[in-house]
């Protein structure tokens, strides 16, 4: 009788270990950017413009509507208030990564305060990450306005 709780108890562990080592291991590098864009949304809507600017490459590049600039500009705007990335309901993602660098390509609907005014548009989104040692910086983001859908929709 002690051999057989003893026996279910290390069979019980090691699936347990198994299962985890298997878990652990879902994590793609599609995942983990796409996650990470996630985040970046999140922490626009929240203002958190220091957690940005170290997500931020020195020389990313933003484009929006109204214009393109660099990162210290885009984290200056954040900061004041500028723009308010209120909430962006993302409908549709998809990431490719080659090599160091990689590509997210969303569809969402942005809620925003731009010049005290709130303002919602559906764009596709384009953002360039490049890997620096082992953590992933935000290269360019771009809005592109979503006029109509895809043909055949």
């Amino acid at each position: 009788m002690r051999y057989s709780t003893i026996t279910r108890g290390l069979c019980a562990f090691f699936i347990f270990m198994i299962s985890s080592q298997i878990s652990a291991q879902d994590t793609t590098p599609e995942t983990e950017i796409k996650d990470l864009s996630a985040k970046k949304w999140q922490w626009m809507a929240d203002k958190e413009a220091d957690k940005l600017a170290g997500l931020f490459h020195d020389k990313a590049q933003f484009v929006h509507m109204g214009g393109s600039w660099g990162k210290e500009q885009e984290v200056q705007i954040i900061k004041s208030g500028g723009i308010w990335y209120k909430n962006a309901d993302i409908h549709k993602v998809s990431a490719d990564i080659i090599e160091n660098t990689a590509l997210v390509l969303s569809n969402i609907t942005l809620l925003a305060v731009v010049g005290g005014n709130e303002v919602s548009h559906d764009f596709i989104v384009t953002e360039v990450y490049v890997k620096e040692n082992t953590s992933w910086k935000l290269a360019n983001l771009s809005f592109v306005n979503q006029l109509t859908g895809p043909p055949g929709e």
